[in-house]
C-alpha cells in the first residue's frame, strides 16, 4: 500500500497554505480580488458552464439508455459493495445533505421576495420560485458528479488504474497521467476538495449557531463558531477511525432516517394534501422548463440575476465534483453503468423535489398568508441561517423539530468532512483503497484548521468565491474524461463484435466426448482435487502455449498458485489477452457436500463455466477460441 504520492501532497500542501495566507492576510483585497475574477469568467464564459453541464446532463441519459449500460464498474461477473439504501445515503448525505438544510426554506423564499421573471410576492412568484429551486438542485448537478464519479469508477475498477482523478484522461494521454499532467490535476482535486468542504463547514456553522441561538439564547460570535468547528471535526475525526462501513455508511443511513423522519413531520404537520400536489405539479413545471432554463444565459439581458444564481451553483458543483464524484465512485463497485447512473441521477433528485417542496412550499404558503409574517422578515433582512428554524417555529413542537434540525445539519457537515478526508487521503496515496489511518485522520483535521483559520480571519468569502473560479478548468477536466470514457466504451463495444464475428479454430481430434463431458457434469471434485488438476494439467497446458507464442514474437506469462493459474499475452498494439482458470466453491445448506469447480475468467472478469477434468489439448483449444476473439476485437480497435 502507497503511503503517499510526493508530487501531489507537497505541491498540493503549499498551495493550500499559500491560498489561506492570501485570503488570511489581504483580507478585503483578497475577496475582491477573487469575486473580479469570478465575476468575470461568469459574465464573458458563463455560458461554457451553461453548455457543459447541460451536455453532461444529456450525456449522462443517453450512456444510461444505450447498450453501454450493461457494462459494469468492475469485472463482468462483480456485485455491489454496498446495497441501494446504504450506497444511496452515502452519496446522498456526502453529495447534497447539509444545502437542503441551508436552503430549502431560505432559497425559495429568496425567489418570491425578489422573483427575476414574475411580480414578487405574488403566487405566480411562488410558484416559478419552486421551479428555479428546483433547477439549481435538480439532476444537473447530479449530472456532474455522476460523469466524474463514472469516469473513476469504471478505469479503477474494471482497468486496475488508481482511484484518481487523473485516471480519467487515460484513454486520451496513456501513461502520461503517471507524470506532471496527472499530477496537476491530482493536486487541484485536492485543492477543491480542501476548500470547498472547508469553506462550507465555516458557512455550516453560522446555521448551527443561530439555531443555538434561538433555541437556548447561546450568543452568535466567531468564537462559539470556532467552537462549533472544532466539535465537528473530533466527530469527524471519530468517523474516520472507524472506517468507511463502521463510520461512513452508518453515519449516513442516520443521517437519512433522520431526514426522512423531518420530512415526514412537516408533511402531516402541514397542508398535507397541497403538498403531495404541489410536488407533482412542480416536477412538471420543472421537466416543461429545463430546456429553457438550462440553455438559459441571459444573453439579452444584463445577466446578473444568471450569474449570481444559476452560474452560481454550477461552478459550485462542478467545484465540489471531485470530491463528491470520487466517494460515490469509491462505494459504487460492481454496480452497472445504467444502476449507476440513473441511481445517482434520479434516487437522490426525487428525495431533493419532496424535501424542497414539503419545506419550501410550505414556508411559501406562511408567506403568501401574512406577508409580514417573522419569517418573511427574517429572510427580507437577510439572516438565512435562520429561515429554517423561523419555519419550524410556525409548526407545532418547534422546540423538538429545531433540535433534530441542528443535530442533521451537524451530521450531514460529519459526513461530508470524513467523506471529503478519505478522497484527499486516497489522492494522497495515489489512489490506494486502503488509504494510510494517518492520512485520513490529518486531512480530517487539517479541514477544521483550515476553515476555523478563514473564518476568524473573514476569509472564506474569498476563498468561495476561488474556488467558483477554480470550476472552469475543472469543466475542461471533465469534458476531457468524458471523452475518454466514450473511447473506452467504444473499445468494449468492439470486443463484443469480436467475440460475436470471431471464427473458431478448427482444431481436429479433440473434440470432448460427450459421454465424457456428460460424466464430468456429475463428478464431485472437492477442492484438493481441483487444485491439484490447475496445478498438474493447466498450468503445464499454458506453459506450452506461452513456449509456442514466443516462437510466433509474443510475450506469454504464465502464473500459476495453488488455487489459480493464468497466461497473460502482451501486444504492443492493443490490450493484453488473459485466461485463466481459478479455483470456486458455492457452499450451500450444506457445504461439506458442494463440490468445486474450475473456471474461466478473461481480462474482464470470470465466464462461470467449469473446464475440470479437460486434457490439456481440449484446455488449450477453449483457451485458442477466446484467444481468437480477443484478436478478432483487436481488428475492430485498429481498422
Amino acid at each position: 500500500m502507497k503511503q503517499i504520492e510526493p508530487a501531489v501532497v507537497f505541491p498540493a500542501a503549499a498551495l493550500a497554505i499559500a491560498g489561506v495566507a492570501f485570503a488570511v492576510l489581504a483580507g478585503d483585497q483578497a475577496e475582491l480580488a477573487f469575486s473580479a475574477v469570478r465575476g468575470w469568467i461568469t459574465h464573458h464564459l458563463g455560458w461554457v458552464y451553461s453548455v457543459g453541464v447541460g451536455a453532461f446532463l444529456v450525456g449522462a441519459f443517453v450512456v444510461a439508455l444505450s447498450d453501454w449500460g450493461r457494462i459494469r464498474l468492475g469485472p463482468q461477473d462483480s456485485e455491489p459493495e454496498y446495497k441501494f439504501v446504504p450506497w444511496f445515503a452515502m452519496l446522498f448525505s456526502a453529495g447534497m445533505g447539509i444545502g437542503l438544510m441551508f436552503f430549502a426554506v431560505a432559497e425559495p423564499m429568496t425567489h418570491f421576495l425578489t422573483a427575476p421573471y414574475a411580480e414578487a410576492e405574488t403566487r405566480e412568484a411562488a410558484q416559478q420560485a419552486m421551479v428555479l429551486t428546483f433547477f439549481h438542485w435538480g439532476v444537473h448537478a447530479w449530472a456532474v458528479y455522476a460523469i466524474v464519479g463514472l469516469s473513476l469508477a469504471y478505469f479503477a475498477f474494471r482497468h486496475g488504474l488508481p482511484l484518481t482523478i487523473r485516471s480519467a484522461l487515460y484513454p486520451l494521454i496513456g501513461e502520461r497521467i503517471y507524470g506532471p499532467i496527472g499530477h496537476a490535476v491530482d493536486v487541484l482535486a485536492i485543492l477543491g476538495t480542501l476548500f470547498g468542504v472547508a469553506t462550507s463547514l465555516g458557512y455550516g456553522v453560522t446555521q448551527i449557531n443561530a439555531g443555538l441561538n434561538a433555541l437556548f439564547g447561546i450568543g452568535v460570535s466567531v468564537e462559539i463558531q470556532i467552537a462549533l468547528i472544532a466539535v465537528i471535526t473530533l466527530i469527524a475525526t471519530t468517523s474516520v477511525l472507524a472506517g468507511l462501513d463502521a463510520g461512513i455508511r452508518r453515519l449516513s443511513v442516520f443521517n437519512l432516517g433522520l431526514a426522512a423522519a423531518l420530512l415526514v413531520f412537516v408533511l402531516i404537520a402541514g397542508p398535507t394534501l397541497f403538498l403531495i400536489s404541489a410536488w407533482v405539479q412542480n416536477i412538471g413545471e420543472y421537466i416543461s422548463s429545463l430546456a429553457t432554463l438550462t440553455f438559459n444565459v441571459d444573453a439579452y439581458g444584463d445577466g446578473v440575476w444568471i450569474n449570481d444564481w444559476t452560474l452560481f451553483y454550477w461552478g459550485w458543483w462542478i467545484s465540489w465534483s471531485p470530491f463528491v464524484g470520487m466517494f460515490i465512485a469509491r462505494i459504487s463497485r460492481g454496480r452497472t453503468i445504467r444502476e449507476f447512473i440513473l441511481g445517482t441521477l434520479l434516487g437522490p433528485t426525487l428525495f431533493t423535489f419532496a424535501w424542497m417542496t414539503i419545506y419550501g412550499n410550505s414556508a411559501l404558503q406562511v408567506a403568501l398568508a401574512d406577508a409580514a409574517a417573522p419569517l418573511v422578515e427574517v429572510v427580507r433582512s437577510g439572516d438565512t441561517p435562520l429561515a429554517l428554524f423561523a419555519f419550524l417555529d410556525t409548526l407545532p413542537f418547534a422546540s423538538i423539530t429545531s433540535v433534530a434540525a441542528i443535530l442533521l445539519v451537524t451530521t450531514f457537515f460529519v459526513t461530508s468532512s470524513d467523506s471529503g478526508s478519505l478522497v484527499k487521503a486516497t489522492l494522497a496515496s495515489g489512489g490506494s483503497l486502503t488509504s494510510p489511518l494517518w492520512q485520513r485522520v490529518l486531512w480530517a483535521v487539517l479541514e477544521g484548521l483550515v476553515a476555523a483559520v478563514l473564518l476568524l480571519a473573514g476569509g472564506l468569502a474569498a476563498l468561495q468565491s476561488a474556488t467558483i473560479a477554480a470550476a472552469l478548468p475543472f469543466t475542461l477536466v471533465i469534458i476531457l474524461a468524458f471523452i475518454g470514457l466514450v473511447r473506452a466504451w467504444s473499445m468494449e463495444t468492439a470486443r463484443r463484435a469480436g467475440v460475436k464475428t470471431a471464427v473458431q479454430l478448427p482444431v481436429s481430434g479433440v473434440a470432448v466426448p460427450w459421454r465424457v463431458r456428460l460424466k464430468l457434469m456429475f463428478a464431485r471434485p472437492d477442492s484438493k482435487e481441483v487444485a491439484a488438476w490447475i496445478s498438474g494439467t493447466a498450468a503445464p497446458a499454458f506453459a506450452e502455449v506461452a513456449a509456442e507464442m514466443e516462437t510466433l514474437g509474443l510475450t506469454g506469462k504464465v502464473e500459476s498458485e495453488g488455487d489459480e493459474a493464468r497466461l497473460t499475452v502482451g501486444h504492443e498494439t492493443g490490450p493484453d489477452f488473459v485466461y485463466g482458470v481459478v479455483l470456486k466453491t458455492y457452499p450451500g445448506k450444506h457445504p461439506e457436500t458442494e463440490p468445486a469447480r474450475a473456471e474461466v475468467f478473461l481480462s474482464d472478469g470470470g465466464r462461470h463455466y467449469d473446464v475440470f477434468g479437460y486434457t490439456s489439448v481440449q484446455l488449450i483449444r477453449d483457451l485458442l477460441r477466446h484467444y481468437e476473439r480477443h484478436r478478432q476485437w483487436m481488428h475492430h480497435l485498429n481498422r
